[in-house]
């Protein structure tokens, strides 16, 4: 079975929440739905050691970038729907996130902190260019001056470059750009709908030439796919401005691993063999570990081969670590009731 057009996913796996499955036949075109979020809150708590910040904000639920080992597949679970095509496909959006994000940071208990935007899904994915709620939502953080570091695997990114360098002149936002690979084939096949390598080099060049700091993730990092072009990567990322960099090992949380492993077994049958060993090396024999620690970096001798591997590179270029960001400009009682219109 071949993918649908545009999607990475060739499967709809069962609802681990859902008693009756309905198997899908994966083929032909799958047009993408957009559905209105009526959740009355939007900045997300998380207390995992894993990453630096608390609260993320995310204005879309499914990404219709369609990366096919995105971690955050399992969420569309609790909607009712599959993690496979599904995830790609219906998109959630947020429509009031600005104006909740505004009451948010409005209110007596909020401590000005950095933000992530987004911790699940991209908020730059496709159709932000005519929503506009992630642009939004900076001019929300501009206003409120509270500091926000922004990720993404998307150019669009740039078009918000006048929002992003008024905030940096106060040491207020960074972004991370997310790059798995410089071979446009392997992008276009495991992540569909996102920019591709090309344009998200240009990306870190024109936000650091705006003076934004800048950074990339080589998320994930999939043994025997991508992690010989660790050299490279890091070398392209810093000659366009990139000050810092990391990585995650690939994560296969729930049904993301059937999807996964379907995917590399179709595209790369020549290696995929090689992909999942090297992958189960490093994570004590099987292909998901969900531990606090270990699940972003794996463990044992060939992943911490992995890690001094991108270490060396790593400091040979000279990155930086990413900067702290500011919270004493934070004001409270911002005006920012007239926020901008979606399609202006």
């Amino acid at each position: 079975m071949t993918n649908p057009k545009g999607r990475a996913a060739g499967l709809n796996p069962k609802n681990r929440f859902e008693p009756f499955f309905v198997d899908k036949e994966a083929a032909g075109s799958v047009a993408t739905e957009f559905l209105t979020d009526s959740s009355r809150s939007v900045l997300t708590a998380n207390d995992s050691p894993d990453i630096d910040f608390r609260f993320s904000l995310n204005p879309y639920r499914g990404c219709e970038h369609g990366c096919v080992y995105c971690y955050a597949r399992p969420s569309h679970e609790y909607l009712g729907w599959s993690a496979g095509i599904d995830f790609e496909s219906r998109i959630l959006i947020k429509t009031d996130a600005p104006e909740l994000l505004d009451q948010a940071l409005a209110r007596p208990s909020w401590q000005p902190q950095t933000v992530a935007l987004s911790g699940n899904t991209d908020c730059y994915q496709p159709v932000e260019k005519q929503l506009k709620l992630t642009r939004r939502c900076l001019a929300v953080f501009r206003d409120h001056r509270n500091p926000v570091g922004v990720i993404t695997k998307s150019h669009l990114v740039c078009r918000d470059i006048d929002l992003l360098s008024d905030l940096a002149s106060d040491n207020l936002a960074a972004v991370t750009i997310s790059v798995t690979t410089l071979h446009a084939e392997l992008a276009t096949c495991m992540e569909p709908r996102a920019s591709g390598p090309g344009g998200r080099l240009k990306a870190i060049e024109r936000l650091a030439a705006a003076g934004i700091p800048v950074g990339v993730n080589i998320a994930p990092l999939i043994p025997g796919l991508n992690d010989e072009e660790i050299p490279a990567l890091l070398q392209a990322c810093r000659d366009r401005g990139a000050e810092w960099a990391s990585y995650i090992l690939v994560r296969l949380p729930g049904s993301v691993l059937p999807i996964f492993v379907d995917w590399v077994r179709r595209h790369y049958p020549d290696r995929s063999d090689k992909v999942l060993n090297r992958l189960r090396a490093m994570r004590e024999g099987g292909l998901s570990d969900p531990r606090f620690g270990t699940r972003m970096s794996g463990s044992g001798k060939q992943a911490k081969l992995l890690r001094d591997f991108f270490s060396i590179h790593r400091n040979r270029l000279g990155f930086e670590r990413a900067p702290a960001l500011a919270t004493d400009l934070f004001r409270r009682n911002a005006s920012t009731r007239q926020l901008e219109l979606p399609f202006a």
